[in-house]
């Protein structure tokens, strides 16, 4: 993966030099800024532990899944959905700490609810097309995060450089679900992956 970051920023740097009018300042995750100079621990929180979580669980649980990674991905969904409803002003650790106690009654309401046969079909069907659904996610998973730039979705040339290095690492924490056959090693390369980009803003979080 950072061999690819590598080659992708390198293939930036030529396109700039060749373009130099091409702004790539243009979009900025403002958003994200913010949020890190108003509440760091909150940000390394997100970044590290709540995004690495429920990200995977959107898009990684696809992957050749087992029954229980199949309910995380219908979890994982409806907590976002979940966590849209909540309003804005109610203060983060309760906010969190409400969904965790949602999410967790969810998974066990699901896993009961659904049932088994439907389960075991569904991951069939999920693992006899596992190449096409982690290639399929992996461009979602870097679509998703145009939101860290603009309101709302829209894509040009610009919005898809900046996404490019979500789409690669996306390609990368499914090879790991692929090759480990479990959530834990994704989730672990996700929260690897953020906190490696949390250091390099220490000093603008200090």
């Amino acid at each position: 993966m950072l061999g690819s970051y590598f080659v992708f920023f390198a293939f930036l740097g030529i396109l700039q030099a060749v373009f130099p009018n091409l702004d790539f300042i243009k979009y900025q995750q403002s958003d994200l800024n913010a949020l890190m100079s108003e509440n760091p621990w909150k940000f390394v929180l997100l970044a590290v532990v709540i995004a690495p979580v429920l990200e995977e669980g959107m898009f990684r649980s696809l992957i050749k899944p087992s029954p229980n990674e199949f309910i995380f991905f219908l979890c994982s969904w409806i907590l976002v959905g979940a966590a849209i409803l909540i309003p804005v002003d109610v203060h983060w650790t309760l906010k969190f700490g409400f969904l965790l106690l949602f999410i967790t009654l969810i998974y066990f309401f699901l896993k009961e609810l659904i049932p088994r046969a439907f389960q075991y079909k569904a991951c069939s069907f999920l693992n006899r097309n596992y190449i096409s659904i982690w290639m399929i996610t992996s461009v979602i998973f870097g679509l998703v995060h145009i939101s860290n730039y603009v309101d709302g979705f829209r894509l040009d040339f610009l919005l898809f450089l900046m996404i490019v290095p979500r789409i690669i690492a996306g390609f990368y924490f499914g090879k790991v679900k692929v090759e480990n056959k479990s959530m834990i090693w994704p989730i672990a390369m996700h929260a690897m992956n953020n906190a490696t980009v949390v250091v390099f803003l220490i000093p603008k979080m200090i």
